[in-house]
């Protein structure tokens, strides 16, 4: 299998998808002859043409509401929000109409459409260009959000997701674009939505995370395995809404003690939900509290280098918290 980058799985599934199902298209900000502005999209204009690829103007609720009329008569856009902070003009057409067609309809529409979505911080976006936005959708029955962490599943998510018949929300960590790499298969192949996967095995405590974050507990979990002889079972969501309760559960119990980590503010985030799933079915199965670890709850990023730091999570501070539970 050849090795790519992230930002390289998401222009394959695109690429791939777009040669299989000629009702496959992609909209947004700069997407066609610039490439998209991290160049997730480089390519696809030169192959597919300006009325597969198409350049928008620069509002969100117009990329929306084109994307789900589109999806309402039978074609599967991609639309690209620049940054997922932009995401906010079009929040009532994503919640309001897209994720509520089939059910409005009795099942007789659906919403065949993706949003693709670069969110998290690390290079100095400030404000507005590295906001978490996961969690705000993540209880709209009717969405699905997905948010992959490595190029295997950015790749098969992606695709599972152009070929599904609801719209999905497919957040992708900008961090992540260039950073991380991974074996990808050349031949077809998708992910399953709503399924998470164990990315390491381990007996004394669990780690259950996704994105950006999901890398540093792996690094976190080699340090403590090396310096302080404790292994960690780490746990990658991939799908947050709906989430894979039965994979939290099992995670849970296998070791007892379970750490949540997540790059958006602690209050208000994912692991609040994945803590109440976990109290709720395998309490008397833990040996811990239940810990959480985000970042602060500050309304934004900052740009200053050395703030931006102390408000990202890092290795080091997810070791430190595996260390703490684990000692419990």
């Amino acid at each position: 299998m050849a090795v790519i980058s992230y930002i390289d799985a998401v222009n394959s599934a695109l690429r791939e998808e777009m040669s299989r199902d000629p009702k496959v298209f992609v909209l947004g900000e700069d997407v066609g002859f610039k490439g998209g502005v991290f160049k997730a999209t480089q390519g696809l204009y030169e192959q597919f043409g300006k009325e597969r690829v198409l350049d928008t103007p620069l509002a969100e609720s117009a990329i929306a509401g084109v994307a789900i009329g589109a999806a309402a008569y039978g074609f599967r856009p991609v639309a690209e929000m620049q940054f997922a902070d932009f995401i906010m003009p079009a929040v009532n057409q994503i919640v309001s109409e897209a994720a509520k067609m089939r059910y409005r309809s009795n099942g007789d529409w659906n919403c065949p459409l993706v949003i693709r979505a670069p969110y998290g911080g690390g290079i100095h976006g400030a404000l507005y260009h590295s906001q978490s936005v996961e969690a705000m959708f993540c209880n709209v029955p009717g969405l699905k959000v997905v948010a992959p962490s490595t190029p295997y599943d950015v790749k098969g998510l992606l695709k599972a997701s152009i070929r599904d018949e609801d719209p999905v929300l497919f957040f992708e960590h900008k961090r992540c674009y260039r950073m991380i790499k991974g074996e990808v298969p050349e031949s077809d192949y998708v992910v399953p939505i709503g399924k998470a996967d164990i990315k390491r095995e381990g007996k004394h405590l669990t780690v259950i995370s996704y994105g950006m974050t999901l890398h540093f507990a792996l690094q976190a979990a080699e340090r403590l395995q090396e310096e302080d002889g404790y292994s960690a079972h780490v746990l990658d969501l991939r799908t947050l809404y709906p989430l894979d309760k039965e994979s939290i559960i099992e995670a849970a119990q296998k070791t007892g003690k379970v750490l949540i980590v997540h790059e958006d503010n602690k209050e208000g985030g994912l692991g609040g939900e994945v803590s109440a799933v976990i109290a709720e079915e395998c309490l008397f199965d833990l040996d811990a509290p239940i810990r959480r670890l985000g970042s602060p709850d500050v309304p934004a990023m900052p740009y200053n280098g050395g703030m931006e730091k102390f408000f990202m999570l890092n290795p080091d501070k997810v070791y430190e918290a595996m260390k703490e539970l684990a000692e419990f």
